[in-house]
C-alpha cells in the first residue's frame, strides 16, 4: 500500500483517494483501512519512509576543516541529491501538510535539520543562517529547478553561497 502511494507521488498524484491507492496496490479499498486510520495516516507512512531512505543523501562526507568553496560544493551537492530523490514525497507532504499534523511536523523537523547542518558546517564563517537555509531549501531548489537545468542551479547555488559567506 505505501509502495502504491509512493508510486502515485511520483505519477504526480499528490492526493490520491482510497479507491485509486487500492487499485494500484491491487487490493479493496476496505484493505487499506485495516492496517491505516485513514489516508492522512497511510500518506504520514509513506512520507516517512521515502524520507528514511533518502536520509543517507544528506550526508556531505566532508571534514570540519575544509575550505570554504568545498565545503559549499559539497553541501550543494548533497542538497541536489537528497531534492531529486525526495521530490515526489516533498511535494505530496506540502500538499497535505495544512490537514495532517504527524506531516506537517516531519517537515519541521526536516528542515530543522537541514539548517542544523549548515549552521554547523559554516560555523566559522557566523553566517546568516536564515538566508542560507531558505537558499538551500526543497521549495528554492524547485523554483530553480523549474526553467534551469541542474548543472545551471548547482552553479547558481554555489554562486549565491560564495556571496553571502
Amino acid at each position: 500500500m505505501i509502495d502504491a502511494l509512493v508510486d502515485l507521488f511520483h505519477d504526480g498524484i499528490y492526493e490520491p483517494g482510497s479507491a485509486l491507492i487500492a487499485e494500484r496496490a491491487g487490493l479493496s479499498p476496505r484493505s487499506l483501512f485495516r492496517y491505516f486510520d485513514d489516508i492522512d495516516d497511510l500518506t504520514h507512512a509513506a512520507i516517512d519512509r521515502h524520507m528514511a531512505e533518502a536520509r543517507p543523501l544528506v550526508d556531505l562526507d566532508i571534514g570540519d576543516g575544509a575550505p570554504l568553496s568545498l565545503r559549499i560544493e559539497r553541501l550543494v551537492d548533497a542538497r541536489i541529491r537528497l531534492y531529486d530523490a525526495i521530490a515526489p514525497g516533498a511535494r505530496a507532504a506540502r500538499v497535505c501538510a495544512h490537514r495532517n499534523a504527524a506531516v506537517a511536523k516531519q517537515i519541521r523537523d526536516s528542515r530543522r535539520y537541514l539548517r542544523d547542518q549548515i549552521s554547523h558546517l559554516f560555523a566559522p564563517e557566523q553566517p546568516d543562517v536564515a538566508a542560507l537555509d531558505a537558499l538551500c531549501s526543497f521549495e528554492t531548489y524547485e523554483l530553480l529547478r523549474e526553467h534551469q537545468s541542474k548543472q545551471k542551479v548547482r552553479a547558481t547555488l554555489i554562486a549565491a553561497l560564495t556571496a553571502l559567506l
